[in-house]
């Protein structure tokens, strides 16, 4: 089920090298399977734990698996860093005055729902309020757990989400 303000967010659609190219209407995105973009953010909090969302049964995509701290579509003429602010405050509540750190950008491809990502880091021990609309619960996890569990029921998690955790390779930094 598609929300109305999901059903009228207009995305960028782009190139194989991430530049605009036009617009166009999230359910046309998805169902055309366009290129455009989107940010992940892994929040870990002083113990090296990472916060992982369980996703609304409300999304249209990846309902009710496990996914980033925060993660979201840049709106039209948005840019990343702002758009990893924004899904930051509006999923968890965690307000930040300068973009999280970029870690590194997964090209578009099938995991990702044709997304380009930019994949961010930050520190915060929370407490968070999620937004019940995008987040059916929440917790930390420490990162080995989080390995073994994919392994073990992959199922679980958003696609683009075992890509990122694949590619993430190294554990945090202290």
């Amino acid at each position: 089920m598609i929300s109305q303000n999901m059903a009228q967010e207009i995305f960028d659609v782009v190139n194989e090298w991430d530049e605009v190219i036009g617009h166009a209407p999230r359910q046309e995105v998805h169902a055309r399977g366009l290129w455009h973009r989107a940010v992940h953010v892994l929040v870990f909090n002083q113990n090296r734990q990472v916060f992982l969302q369980k996703r609304s049964m409300k999304k249209d995509t990846a309902a009710g698996l496990w996914d980033s701290s925060a993660s979201g579509h840049l709106d039209r003429g948005e840019g990343y860093d702002a758009c990893a602010v924004r899904e930051l405050r509006e999923e968890i509540g965690l307000v930040l005055q300068t973009a999280p750190e970029r870690r590194f950008k997964i090209n578009a491809c099938q995991e990702t729902g044709w997304e380009f990502c930019w994949v961010y880091e930050c520190r915060s021990d929370g407490p968070f309020q999620l937004n019940p609309e995008e987040i059916e619960t929440g917790a930390w996890f420490d990162p080995l757990f989080v390995s073994d569990w994919i392994m073990r029921s992959p199922q679980d998690f958003a696609r683009a989400f075992l890509l990122i955790w694949k590619s993430l390779g190294a554990p945090p930094k202290p």
